[in-house]
């Protein structure tokens, strides 16, 4: 595991391409985050409450419940408490980079995806004043970047993301949210980015962690599905190597009864995952990696904004 980042020690040295890169990233998405994000994002989510601002002297009409006793008595009149929301918020990206990420049947490979929705909800966090924190797991942490605020915290985070080069090949997301519930001590967004393929169950250590997170934080989801993954092409026998495990399989996709079976046992691997998010009741952003990812998180912010809070 990379070692912890402290944000006031000695920061990573990056190269000048991974540094125009991130600019790169920044200015083509700085526009959408501004025009379409900003005001759900402040809406959607919310502070960790409301926190004491100062007292004022009672006015009719003012709840009664929220005199201030002890300055009442002092003062020989009512006053009472006002309070301001506490906007500030932590957001953290827990961002799946394991081996299948390389695979992609569109433009862009899935991990570049999932590196520029990191990047856009990362920025927009920024521009809500809010403090945003980084994980990168695969079957190990690969890295942690603790929450900070501004636009230079931010950069170094899709920087991070960039050039980070995976230990690991594996899955465990397990280990993701159960350093989530470790280093986050209050109420946090966590957005969790990977395509959550599974086997025939949902892994115990897993379920365990997201139901635990989900308790206390507001956990969401991000599933990139990649058509290529969910069925497979008639050309003949074909050598399928898992990009994970390493394992090879010679396959004969000219078998109609292959190609079905094949198809079936991926979306009922994709349809647990679904039946567990919708157990937890989390909102989950879907994201097929053929099209433009930009609708589907507009969507999760309008249909947020419309859920009752």
């Amino acid at each position: 595991m990379n070692n912890t980042h402290s944000p006031t020690g000695p920061s990573r040295v990056f190269s000048k391409e991974i540094a125009a890169q991130a600019r790169r990233i920044e200015l083509r998405t700085r526009g959408l985050v501004e025009s379409l994000f900003s005001g759900e994002y402040h809406s959607v989510f919310k502070g960790r409450g409301l926190e004491f601002s100062d007292v004022r002297e009672y006015q009719p009409g003012d709840d009664v419940r929220a005199i201030d006793w002890n300055v009442t008595a002092r003062r020989g009149h009512p006053f009472v408490k006002e309070f301001v929301e506490e906007r500030e918020l932590t957001a953290l990206l827990v961002v799946d980079l394991s081996a299948s990420k390389e695979f992609g049947t569109g433009d862009k490979d899935n991990a570049t995806i999932a590196i520029e929705i990191a990047a856009i909800l990362a920025l927009a966090a920024a521009g809500n004043n809010d403090r945003v924190g980084l994980v990168l797991i695969t079957d190990q942490i690969e890295l942690f970047v603790p929450p900070d605020s501004g636009r230079r915290h931010v950069l170094r985070l899709i920087m991070e993301l960039l050039a980070c080069s995976p230990n690991g090949k594996g899955t465990r997301l397990s280990l993701g949210l159960e350093y989530a519930l470790r280093m986050l001590h209050h109420r946090a967004v966590i957005f969790l980015v990977s395509d959550f393929l599974t086997d025939s169950s949902i892994d115990p250590e897993f379920g365990h962690a997201a139901r635990r997170l989900s308790r206390d934080h507001d956990l969401v989801p991000i599933r990139l599905t990649d058509m290529g993954e969910k069925m497979l092409p008639e050309v003949g026998l074909v050598a399928l190597v898992d990009p994970e495990t390493g394992q090879r399989h010679v396959v004969d996709t000219s078998s109609s009864g292959t190609r079905e079976a094949y198809a079936e046992q991926k979306e009922a691997q994709r349809m647990l995952m679904t039946s567990f998010f919708r157990e937890l009741r989390l909102d989950i952003i879907e994201v097929r990696t053929e099209d433009d990812y930009v609708p589907a998180l507009i969507n999760f912010f309008r249909r947020r904004e419309r859920l009752p809070r």
